[in-house]
């Protein structure tokens, strides 16, 4: 049975440093010994899939379960009902707010934060798993019950037309469709799979044009899978963080989360990383596409976007300022001497990756950075400290509620105490 542990609970694990003694750190862990009301999980997760095109989000229930057998409710006041025309009295406010800060005092851990989740966006879970594939630790890092839990998440957040939206609540996309159907495959699933849902997603991808359609990301992640040609993705050029900072279209005078998304992107373009091909990834290359794979021209497919996905087309200019890098920049950066340029880039890259990691702990600012950085790390060295220790703060991002286990877009426990803490007072 899942158990969510707290604070120094969820400590322990070898590589695993920390400046406060875990305080606020909140991670699932499966305990087959564990007792609980396994009944209601059961009840909670079967109610969820029964409602889930109407009601996408989950209501964390087992997480109430658990901390219902641990805390007794504080305070044992009746509830206040007025009737339509009834005056709001004080007293009845006060009772009312009672009750209220009782019933919040009970989702309260031990150490003072609120624990919860902050999910939604689909295209979180399936970066971990392919970046987990290509360092060849997913069966390591992530249990069979990690994975059950994974794949129950995917399939009740699938639409009924087989696609997934870039957020639990989004019409489908080709860039959440290709990565979350990818995702399934890498977990073993099949086209028998819960009653057909893989090959539903298929068609929804083959239906819209083929994988070559997806967004940037998508085709990020796929060439690192090895199912998608380097050579269909724009250039994302790691001797940008070369140039002065002055220039006004310095990579760093971008908003955060690019930015630290930027750094580590940049690198495993700058290295043309793909992951071990194996049988799983040479049927992705068959399943994902319209034509045979070795047909495919990389060239097209560079600005190729599904109008599912495509909020604003982009401007000529756009179009021949990544022509013109594609074509004339990259190749002389990529041969000698223009590759010294390159490998001084990547250095450069590398130190920031590294900075970012040992002032966060090897947490990072979210969820994409922390899963690129990580495989950054693999990739400059696998047997790396820096790879070891961002292992088990994978776990920190993973949540388990009725609809499954997803990947949290940044750490909850900063956020959630202080919008309480204000709310109370």
């Amino acid at each position: 049975m899942w158990r969510l542990r707290i604070g120094e609970e969820a400590g322990g694990q070898p590589w695993l440093r920390t400046t406060n003694a875990h305080a606020g750190r909140q991670v699932w862990e499966f305990d087959p010994a564990a007792a609980g009301a396994l009944d209601d999980v059961h009840n909670a997760r079967r109610e969820y899939s029964s409602r889930r095109h109407q009601l996408k989000h989950s209501a964390d229930r087992l997480m109430r379960l658990q901390f219902a057998e641990l805390t007794a409710p504080k305070l044992d006041i009746p509830g206040i009902k007025l009737q339509e025309h009834e005056d709001v009295t004080e007293e009845a406010v006060l009772t009312s707010l009672k009750r209220a800060i009782g019933q919040l005092s009970t989702l309260q851990a031990y150490d003072g934060h609120w624990p919860g989740d902050i999910a939604g966006p689909m295209f979180l879970l399936p970066g971990l798993v392919i970046a987990l594939h290509s360092t060849g630790a997913l069966n390591t890092v992530l249990s069979s019950e990690h994975q059950k839990e994974i794949r129950r998440y995917l399939y009740n957040h699938q639409n009924k037309d087989g696609g997934w939206g870039l957020h639990i609540e989004g019409p489908s996309t080709m860039f959440a469709s290709v990565l979350n159907y990818v995702t399934l495959r890498l977990l073993r699933e099949g086209s028998d799979s819960e009653d057909g849902a893989i090959q539903l997603a298929q068609n929804w991808i083959l239906d819209h044009g083929g994988a070559t359609f997806a967004t940037s990301w998508g085709k990020f992640w796929l060439s690192v899978l090895g199912v998608f040609d380097w050579s269909g993705n724009n250039p994302l050029l790691p001797e940008l963080w070369l140039l002065p900072y002055c220039l006004p279209f310095h990579p760093g005078r971008m908003w955060s989360h690019c930015r630290m998304v930027y750094f580590p992107m940049s690198y495993i373009y700058g290295k043309r990383f793909v992951g071990p091909i194996t049988p799983t990834v040479l049927n992705l290359r068959k399943e994902l596409y319209k034509v045979p794979y070795d047909e495919i021209d990389w060239d097209k497919a560079r600005n190729q976007c599904a109008k599912e996905d495509l909020y604003c087309p982009h401007p000529l200019g756009q179009d021949i300022l990544w022509t013109t890098l594609h074509k004339f920049v990259e190749p002389v950066l990529s041969h000698w001497p223009g590759s010294k340029l390159r490998e001084k880039a990547l250095k450069n890259a590398m130190q920031h990756i590294h900075y970012e990691d040992e002032n966060t702990q090897y947490v990072c600012s979210g969820a994409v950075g922390k899963v690129l950085n990580m495989l950054c790390c693999w990739i400059e060295d696998p047997n790396s400290e820096e790879f070891k220790l961002h292992i088990p703060r994978i776990y920190d991002y993973l949540w388990v509620a009725e609809d499954g286990m997803k990947m949290q877009v940044i750490l909850y426990v900063v956020i959630d105490p202080i919008a309480s803490h204000v709310h109370l007072t």
